[in-house]
């Protein structure tokens, strides 16, 4: 429907003008939940369109926030921009997407080019260990929050940071291999440089040194230097590649800890290849359960995250910072994980001849 004011608007949720304009404008505190719900829905059956310049000479900003992942090539990453923009537009805010590969030179570009659009904050899911990058950009007032990466040395002051428990979660998919009775077990990632990846690690090593296991002796395929650098934009191919060289070597792990749900699935392609059978000859485990987990054959045991409330988090964070007349301290959220076990577990096969 064409020319639909914020009077029918009111009108039809039975509320006032100036209600309607809070919502539009990203002012949802003042205002209770049924009330936003009401206003929503009159605007989605009067299919009412607000005037983003207008609002944007009103306000000084637009109902724009930016998101920036690695790479859509992993599920997960769709699946959180999903979550991220269903809470924006319960706000009245839309979500501009940006895939990083996690090169810094992409992402500071990316966050010039949305600051200089009038959008003033932005939810950066790289994970790399520092962020001077875009320093320069905090410091001129951008509000930023940093998805699947915990606090750091050398941090911004008003960073907001959000995550899993990573360590965790990885001393959980370990913790499960080594009860099964596994005792050669291979961490397959690539890069371990950003911090996830660093602290998924470190839960694999935790967990092989309290079995009694020396963490010096682990398996650990990373992919060597010639590989892309994180890993990222084909994790199933690396997964596969991981799988195909460790079955051939003299010490075959009987178990693998991937560093994702999609390298997770390479692994166990890897495995087929190989004429062995997941679960049975050999087990894997993933992190994040992405939805082709639960799809796989056989269905893969992975860590969970709560990816639904990160994402809810991450843009109530955002939101209020930007709100803010005064940058707060920087803050930390870590969630926990949960282990979910499947089908590609098992017990450990008897030692071969």
């Amino acid at each position: 429907m064409s020319g639909v004011t914020i009077y029918q608007v009111a009108r039809e949720a039975g509320v006032s003008p100036s209600t309607v304009s809070n919502f539009l404008n990203g002012r949802p505190g003042r205002m209770l939940p049924q009330t936003r719900t009401r206003v929503a829905d009159a605007i989605d059956r009067l299919g009412y369109r607000p005037n983003r310049a207008a609002r944007q000479l009103r306000t000084g900003r637009i109902q724009v926030v930016g998101l920036v992942v690695p790479s859509v090539a992993n599920p997960f990453w769709g699946n959180f921009a999903r979550y991220l923009e269903r809470a924006a537009l319960a706000d009245g805010y839309h979500v501009l997407l940006c895939n990083s590969e996690r090169e810094p030179d992409r992402e500071r570009r990316y966050l010039e080019e949305l600051w200089a659009d009038g959008i003033r904050g932005v939810v950066l899911c790289s994970s790399l260990p520092s962020l001077n990058h875009v320093l320069p950009l905090v410091e001129a007032g951008l509000s930023l929050v940093a998805f699947d990466r915990t606090a750091q040395a050398g941090d911004p002051g008003t960073l907001v940071n959000i995550s899993v428990d990573n360590v965790v979660g990885a001393h959980l998919a370990t913790a499960h291999l080594l009860e099964l009775g596994h005792r050669r077990i291979a961490f397959v990632s690539g890069s371990l440089r950003s911090v996830n990846r660093r602290e998924r690690f470190r839960g694999f090593t935790d967990a092989l040194e309290q079995a009694g296991l020396d963490p010096a002796e682990a398996i650990v395929w990373s992919g060597g230097a010639e590989q892309e650098p994180y890993g990222d934009l084909d994790a199933a191919g690396l997964g596969r590649t991981a799988a195909h060289e460790l079955l051939q070597s003299d010490y075959r792990p009987t178990a693998i800890v991937a560093i994702n749900d999609m390298c997770a699935l390479g692994i166990s392609a890897g495995i087929r290849d190989a004429g062995l059978r997941v679960g049975e000859d050999v087990s894997v485990v993933g992190f994040d359960d992405i939805v082709l987990a639960d799809l796989a054959a056989p269905p893969l045991t992975t860590v969970r995250q709560p990816i639904g409330d990160m994402a809810a988090a991450a843009f109530r964070h955002l939101l209020s910072r930007i709100d803010e007349a005064e940058a707060s301290p920087s803050q930390s959220l870590l969630l926990r994980p949960e282990l979910v076990v499947r089908a590609s577990t098992g017990p450990a096969p008897e030692p071969r001849e």
